[in-house]
């Protein structure tokens, strides 16, 4: 009953359905399966996924490895709470609304700050020339996402407040048609995304992340596994890892690779894989200091229903 209404509560604050995901998708933690909940625009992952790497590492140990996909982060922590997944990759604010509705995980790890993976766009002929061109239009976002937080700063740091914009609330596919029928001024978006529309439709980028927000990816896991499993935990860092430096060294073969497991241009992926860092590290308390500042402004603009402290998200920091 408990976790139902967790849910529930988790669904009412994202604003969001639970994709696929039925009561009966809650399983019980197995010691001996890993499913990992991911998107398939996160190149990391979805090249991890192809080579089979992780499996091959895990299968000593007795483990299985699983994968499920889904459309955005707020979805994936909708999973993460109903127990249809351990582990699951997330820009910042996905997990902040999800832990101010109560979902039970924990930060495990990060990759470096991203800033430029995300951005503002508008058509190429729209007449916005700034942020501050920006009062009163219509942005499209996905709610609880990272770029949510990127909005909120950019207005900030242009005079604007969050109500001076109508923001209008649709995932990335929906959000696509909607910016190419002028149905909104703007997108605020992440990779592939963003070089999606730059490359394709001749988007402008108003501003991206740089000097205003970390843009941070989280690695999250269910708290029991995380506690009971911890070697686990360290065997798929490793492998993540490893992953990650095969992209650094030659962004144009991994995104060669990737491209068609995304369906995008290699063009389109090879950007993306270069605006992110691709680099793999634990949780630290900086980076749950600066999740906090995320969390604080959220809760300032009542866009979370109470006040949380995020290292009660954490195992083994202080």
């Amino acid at each position: 009953m408990k976790r139902n209404l967790l849910k529930k509560a988790l669904g009412l604050v994202l604003g969001l359905s639970v994709i696929a995901l039925a009561p009966a998708a809650y399983a019980e933690y197995n010691p001996k399966l890993l499913r990992i909940g991911f998107q398939k625009s996160a190149s990391l992952l979805t090249l991890l996924k192809a080579e089979g790497t992780l499996e091959k590492k895990l299968a000593p140990l007795g483990i299985e490895v699983k994968w499920v996909e889904f459309p955005a982060g707020p979805q994936l922590l909708e999973g993460l709470n109903v127990g249809a997944i351990d582990f699951g990759y997330v820009g910042e604010a996905p997990p902040i609304f999800a832990q101010a509705a109560g979902a039970n995980f924990v930060y495990v790890g990060h990759e470096d700050p991203a800033p430029r993976a995300e951005a503002l766009i508008v058509p190429k002929d729209s007449p916005i020339k700034s942020v501050a061109d920006l009062k009163g239009k219509k942005i499209a976002l996905n709610k609880g996402s990272n770029v949510h937080y990127l909005l909120v700063k950019l207005l900030e740091k242009h005079g604007l407040k969050y109500a001076d914009v109508q923001t209008v609330f649709i995932p990335p596919a929906d959000a696509r048609a909607a910016f190419e029928r002028g149905s909104v001024d703007a997108w605020v978006i992440w990779d592939p995304f963003t070089a999606a529309a730059q490359q394709q439709i001749g988007a402008r980028i108003i501003a991206d992340g740089t000097g205003v927000v970390n843009n941070y990816a989280f690695f999250l896991a269910e708290r029991e596994f995380a506690t009971k499993r911890p070697e686990v935990i360290k065997e798929v860092f490793g492998v993540l890892q490893q992953t990650g430096q095969t992209i650094n060294q030659n962004p144009k073969a991994a995104a060669a690779r990737i491209a068609p497991l995304q369906g995008l241009d290699p063009g389109v992926v090879e950007q993306t894989v270069r605006n992110y860092t691709n680099v793999v590290k634990p949780i630290s308390p900086p980076v749950i200091e600066a999740q906090q500042k995320v969390a604080d402004t959220f809760f300032d603009l009542k866009l979370i229903p109470k006040a949380i402290q995020v290292k009660d998200a954490t195992v083994g920091l202080k």
